[in-house]
């Protein structure tokens, strides 16, 4: 055996070629890097590092600064009336005669049907209530929301609402970030990142839970993702102090806390200073800020001691089965009108039928949640309205998907969950109202007529917002973010 070293191939390679490398592959290399310093000049001509490191800087000095819109639009800030368990479209906002006409009856045999979640199929059942007519449209709507009826001419209903999970977790995540994976920023976040902040002394974007608990993928549902956690959500307790533990010792006056934050400012700053790019060190010195400034202003803007008694019989306060829902509402308009940007209720928690998930039945559950609901959320378009708000203030109502339009099983009065045809309605802000878009067919199972996936509901919900969901991006991991990822088109019809 030979034993010189140096015929090793390795070394012959080396000592032939002493970077390596033959002639071609330098050449080849060497033409990927021009190709490099070309593309590196194209994109500082686009803007693009100037763009980020702009971004970046923006993050770490003053990231809750007001913004400009991207184009002139009425809407300021969104309230978004979250129905957690997936309200049925075709006992609310989706009337069906066809359930009638048919009732009793399996889904005919040449009916394209997915069973999700392989639960038992009964037979077509029609609406539990009845559907009447509300305000000068004539807007069918059902008798679980008949004071929300009296509103009808306000109100835009997307019938063809669809999205991509059946179940309640991911759809959740879904209707809030987009996607049904975990990790992405809620619509909220996105909203605060595009418009900042109108009130420095109050979180810009605002969560009040269920008393009877959260939906069940939790936190992520009003998560900023990958983006600072100063644009997540603020939870607000649903009864009590909405915010614990705001309020400093009695022993340590506001002159000795305001020393202690400079001082632990000034040794941040010196840490963030030395180490660019922290972001997460940037959003919880702003916390450490906006926590002292809320102190003063937080518990004055959820007194409802200040309000009228009108106003609290108005939304249904210290009445039940009214008032946790009605004084969220009012504390949701208390909050928009000192400059909150994005506030968000949810009116169901936990799971099964303490949410909106009719598998039981849908008169026992949707009657119950129904009475809870419709006075607070027909007192907050009242409100709102009488008060200048409502051009101003965007008002979502929805679920993270439907309902069935046959029964839970045989002699079941329940519905099973239903992803592919859904109804949500949106008001105030530049809606046009009195109408409704889209359909599903005729037994309110599936999108037909101007389907609206997830994508295009938050792409018009943004541009109500005066935000374009294609400029809208935030830079993490070399890729422009977008709430809409690549998709999403602007519901323009039901835009005023």
């Amino acid at each position: 055996m030979h034993n010189d070293p140096t015929s090793h191939p390795r070394l012959s390679l080396q000592r032939r070629f002493p970077c390596g490398q033959s002639r071609r592959e330098f050449v080849w290399e060497m033409g990927g890097g021009f190709v490099g310093l070309a593309l590196s000049s194209l994109l500082a001509g686009d803007g693009f590092f100037a763009r980020h490191a702009a971004a970046g800087e923006a993050q770490r000095t003053d990231p809750l600064k007001p913004k400009p819109q991207h184009f002139p639009a009425k809407a300021k800030a969104c309230i978004f009336l979250l129905m957690n368990g997936g309200p049925s479209q075709v006992d609310t906002f989706d009337y069906k005669p066809s359930l009638e006409k048919y009732a009793g009856q399996p889904l005919p045999p040449d009916f394209k049907f997915t069973n999700s979640g392989n639960r038992k199929m009964g037979f077509l059942t029609p609406a539990w209530r009845k559907f009447r007519p509300g305000g000068e449209s004539g807007l069918l709507v059902s008798d679980y929301f008949p004071k929300v009826r009296e509103h009808a001419d306000k109100l835009a209903v997307i019938r063809s609402c669809h999205t991509d999970s059946h179940a309640h977790g991911s759809a959740l995540v879904a209707i809030n970030t987009g996607s049904t994976f975990i990790g992405r920023p809620s619509l909220g976040s996105w909203a605060v990142y595009g418009l900042g902040a109108e009130n420095a002394n109050l979180p810009a974007y605002v969560t009040i839970l269920d008393k009877r608990g959260g939906p069940i993928s939790g936190q992520p549902n009003w998560s900023s993702g990958f983006m600072p956690a100063t644009y997540q959500g603020t939870l607000f307790r649903p009864v009590g102090e909405p915010v614990l533990d705001l309020r400093g010792p009695e022993a340590l006056g506001s002159a000795a806390q305001r020393e202690q934050l400079d001082l632990l400012a000034e040794l941040n700053q010196h840490h963030l200073d030395s180490r660019p790019g922290g972001a997460e060190l940037a959003a919880r010195m702003a916390s450490y800020e906006l926590a002292y400034r809320m102190q003063s202003e937080a518990p004055e803007a959820v007194d409802l001691s200040q309000e009228d008694q009108g106003t609290l019989d108005l939304y249904g306060v210290d009445a039940e089965p009214t008032n946790e829902f009605g004084r969220n509402c009012l504390i949701a308009r208390r909050l928009v009108e000192r400059g909150v940007r994005f506030v968000q209720l949810y009116s169901g928690g936990g799971h099964l039928e303490e949410t909106w998930d009719a598998h039981e039945s849908v008169e026992k559950n949707h009657g119950r949640h129904g009475q809870e609901v419709d006075q607070p959320i027909a007192a907050l378009l009242t409100d709102l309205e009488r008060r200048g708000l409502l051009e101003s203030t965007l008002v979502i109502w929805g679920g993270e998907f439907g309902r069935m339009p046959f029964a839970e099983g045989e002699g079941a009065p329940g519905r099973n969950h239903n992803p592919y045809g859904f109804s949500m309605w949106l008001a105030g802000g530049g809606v046009r109202g009195g109408m409704s878009y889209g359909a599903t067919d005729e037994f309110g199972f599936a999108a037909v007529e101007n389907k609206v996936h997830l994508h295009d509901l938050h792409a018009t919900i943004l541009a109500l917002l005066g935000l374009d969901h294609e400029q809208l991006t935030y830079f993490h991991q070399g890729r422009d973010e977008r709430l809409t990822d690549v998709f999403g088109n602007v519901v323009r019809e039901i835009i005023a």
